[in-house]
């Protein structure tokens, strides 16, 4: 019998009690044990940050495929089925493909501990090796310096987003701290993007790459990108471009589509149109037209959107801003790792009020009282449902024509997709 991926997945889950265990000795280990595949990788671009790394990715990714290029890229986590993660000269990996590889993982890690992200990344990795293309796109899971996919010693440029304060159970409690980690990604004479920071995080990259004799690329003073007559225009030393605005809905998708610009300058490749106009990236406000949930709310806006932490909610509270005015419905469902009140204060000011779920399916789910309870406190009108099916037809019975967000964690994104696919 054929053992399919589901079932290496479910198997690999159990080989290191913890999730999350950040460290690099047991992903040399295994790439060792492999033959070293990361070694054998077209030119990589690692991207890591707090928000806006898979837009970024997203948007690079299209530059580069509309000039006629292959990219690989790795993203985590996945929404529907883990073979988004993997994307190999620009397709899905394949059922085939992905079971060999985390067959050949497995069977060269021989039962040893191992975190399930630290050797999905090296089936990944395997994958990539195995099958030309013209660059890899690296996004970082977590943090930087300890990463998983922080294996790569001469990349071809990195990149970091904005740095915020997420994951501080792992990464600090302070902003250098964070950007210390994420700063983990530059490497020696390797040119770094750099999105907008402020000023404690930039000073920790700024340092960093000084030490390490990296050139900096970074925004507001090597290349600068804004919007103006609807249109988006991006400068820096090479010259001017004046673009479409980016394909992804959000204020913040400016300054994502800049440094995607930057990364193309840097490389003398790509496409800028068709990274502004053909980039995908799901659950990032995205709007639900079909499905079982239009079904059921007609006449509903509805949208769907992961972010989770306090710049998030900043971001999706500007883009809620930014539409047209319509009641506003917030659908609410996190994981209890996550600053709940930082995340929900801003959309306070554009939301009626919040129904809030627990994950269906998460052991780590904030449970739906304690989001009411954040969501109050920072004066947001809440209530609890069992679920978004029941939230959704309760929100319509008295507001049929309203806008509803559905929000709060990529995980609750994923399951959404999944079931109204």
């Amino acid at each position: 019998m054929t053992v399919g991926s589901d079932m290496i997945l479910d198997r690999m889950m159990s080989l290191h009690p913890k999730i999350i265990d950040l460290t690099l000795d047991r992903v040399w280990r295994l790439l060792d044990a492999l033959g070293n595949p990361h070694e054998k990788l077209p030119p990589v671009i690692h991207i890591a940050g707090t928000n806006g790394k898979g837009s970024t990715l997203a948007m690079i990714r299209a530059g580069l495929e509309g000039s006629g290029l292959t990219c690989h890229a790795y993203t985590s986590p996945h929404l529907a089925r883990f073979h988004e993660r993997i994307r190999v000269a620009g397709d899905l990996i394949s059922e085939a493909a992905l079971t060999d590889a985390l067959d050949r993982c497995e069977a060269a890690n021989d039962g040893a501990p191992i975190t399930y992200f630290e050797i999905t990344t090296v089936a990944g990795l395997l994958a990539f090796s195995e099958t030309p293309a013209d660059y890899t796109l690296l996004e970082v899971g977590l943090g930087g310096r300890l990463d998983a996919t922080n294996v790569i010693a001469k990349p071809r440029a990195t990149v970091i987003t904005p740095v915020d304060l997420d994951h501080q159970q792992y990464l600090g409690d302070t902003l250098p701290e964070i950007a210390g980690e994420k700063a983990g990604v530059i490497k020696p004479g390797v040119s770094c993007i750099v999105g907008p920071q402020q000023d404690p995080a930039l000073e920790v990259i700024e340092d960093k790459a000084t030490r390490l004799g990296a050139p900096l690329q970074v925004h507001n003073q090597h290349w600068h990108v804004y919007r103006e007559n609807e249109r988006l225009v991006f400068q820096d030393e090479k010259g001017l471009l004046d673009l479409p605005l980016p394909c992804l809905i959000g204020a913040h998708q400016i300054q994502n589509a800049g440094m995607a610009l930057a990364v193309l300058r840097e490389l003398g490749q790509g496409n800028p149109d068709a990274a502004m106009q053909d980039a995908t990236w799901p659950a990032r406000m995205q709007k639900l037209h079909t499905g079982p949930l239009k079904d059921i709310a007609p006449n509903i806006d509805l949208w769907l959107d992961g972010g989770h932490n306090p710049a998030a909610g900043h971001a999706l509270a500007a883009a809620l801003g930014a539409f047209p005015k319509r009641p506003t419905h917030l659908i609410c469902g996190m994981m209890n790792t996550k600053d709940v009140a930082g995340f929900l204060r801003p959309l306070a000011e554009q939301a009626i009020d919040l129904t809030a779920v627990d994950i269906p399916g998460e052991p780590n789910t904030l449970d739906a009282a304690d989001t009411v309870a954040a969501a109050k406190s920072v004066g947001l009108a809440a209530k609890t449902a069992p679920d978004v099916i029941t939230a959704l037809q309760d929100i319509t019975a008295h507001s049929p024509c309203a806008r509803v967000m559905i929000c709060g964690s990529l995980y609750l994104a994923g399951r959404i997709l999944r079931d109204n696919g």
